[in-house]
């Protein structure tokens, strides 16, 4: 008898999952291995920036009272008396109509109130002395870069969950900070199910096709921030594949098959999940692709259980499995982000479902479209290569057509919102 699913709308079945996230631990890592990693704690500045009075400009530093009265046909002279280069200390005290030649970056003498750009002034010797002259007045403070004047000691730069960029890394290093506290990454189990299968590197028979979905699962998890374990795939035969599911849970975090989950004689999630004693969450979502996606929890523990075909396999993973990854990376914002963009070209498909066409954006004359990739079936996996997005459209429609606003979920971004693209 075929089993009698009853779909749940797509924001209740994304509600039931998060019901179950996973507690992020931490770690300590270097600098080196920090990129793309998530921070547990704050970043905090260790010393003001910058720490000293220094130069923005290549020029001379001097008191900004001695100019007074400098005017084009009344310049004022200042005497030379030392060289400062960056990384350099002046270790002379400054005097009254005295300057300090400066480069970029070095510390102003304590003495001197200004700097002046070299465009400005006119250098010449005389007797063997350096000289510079100046025919403006300049005021206290002009040029100077003040101790502290971009951060405070102790300031917060970065909050925990922001993801390392180079921007971070950068303050990391600037600050000091050799090793970096950021959230473990979860573990992500991954099984491709179905006889059909055969691996990437063997030839192609009749009637077998080689296992695009676990390289896909795989890429994605790492896109999200998790760490895969693949454990290979699992013929339709219950016994082994229960064993060996068994096995794979006590390894990981979260468990994904892809492929098992439909009502057919050999779709055997359904009856793996029985055995393992897990509590199906759900087992079929008003969507498509995917609308046969499969969450179970066991343990505390989450097991996806994904489409076979392609597509429905990709979207499912970004709609359900990739906010659950990112929660337990420590970031609140877990879920792809929204934005408008103009459909290009119609779809008319009746949605009697909610649907997500893969897309990608494009910007013509000022105006970002959403345009639909390839082929709209959940088993097609050529269109997949180009998708960096997913185009949302509402069910109970007749279609759409070009030119319609619709929503899209950004899929190549490290960004994220903390609310479900669902609520807004």
């Amino acid at each position: 008898m075929v089993e009698r699913r009853t779909p749940i709308p797509i924001e209740e079945a994304i509600e039931r999952v998060m019901k179950y996230p996973l507690g992020g631990g931490v770690e300590a890592v270097s600098i080196e291995e920090s990129d793309g990693r998530v921070l547990a704690k704050p970043l905090l500045a260790t010393h003001p920036v910058p720490p000293f009075r220094k130069s923005p400009y290549d020029g001379f530093a001097f008191r900004a009272e001695d100019t007074k009265g400098a005017l084009e046909n009344h310049p004022v002279t200042f005497r030379i008396v030392e060289h400062v280069p960056a990384g350099h200390v002046s270790t002379y005290e400054l005097g009254r109509g005295e300057a300090v030649r400066i480069m970029t970056g070095a510390k102003i003498p304590d003495e001197a109130t200004c700097v002046a750009m070299f465009e400005v002034c006119q250098e010449y010797v005389q007797d063997e002395e350096e000289y510079v002259s100046i025919k403006r007045e300049m005021k206290a403070g002009q040029n100077v870069m003040e101790a502290g004047s971009e951060t405070e000691d102790g300031q917060v730069l970065v909050g925990a969950g922001k993801v390392i960029n180079p921007g971070v890394k950068a303050l990391l290093a600037t600050f000091g900070y050799s090793v970096v506290h950021v959230y473990k990454k979860p573990r992500i189990g991954v099984f491709a199910t179905g006889t059909e299968l055969i691996d990437v590197d063997a030839p192609l028979v009749d009637g077998k096709i080689r296992n695009s979905n676990a390289s896909m699962v795989v890429s994605q998890i790492k896109r999200a921030g998790g760490v895969p374990i693949y454990f290979g795939s699992l013929r339709d035969e219950l016994h082994q594949s229960y064993e060996s599911m068994k096995v794979a849970l006590e390894e990981v975090d979260v468990l994904i098959t892809t492929g098992g989950v439909s009502v057919g004689d050999f779709d055997l999630l359904p009856a793996i999940y029985e055995k393992l004693g897990a509590k199906v969450l759900f087992n079929k979502v008003a969507m498509r692709p995917g609308s046969v996606t499969t969450v179970a929890s066991v343990d505390g523990k989450l097991l996806f259980g994904l489409s076979g075909n392609p597509s429905a396999c990709y979207a499912g993973f970004e709609l359900f499995v990739r906010p659950i990854i990112r929660g337990g990376l420590g970031t609140s914002a877990i879920h792809p982000p929204k934005t408008l963009a103009t459909l290009k070209g119609d779809f008319g498909k009746a949605n009697p479902f909610t649907r997500f066409v893969r897309g990608k954006l494009v910007l013509q004359e000022g105006r970002v479209f959403a345009q639909p990739v390839g082929i709209d079936k959940s088993g097609v996996v050529t269109s997949l290569a180009e998708t960096t997005i997913l185009i949302k459209l509402h069910g109970g429609t007749r279609g759409h057509q070009e030119g319609d606003v619709v929503d899209v979920l950004l899929l190549e971004t490290d960004e994220g919102d903390p609310h479900t693209w669902t609520a807004h």
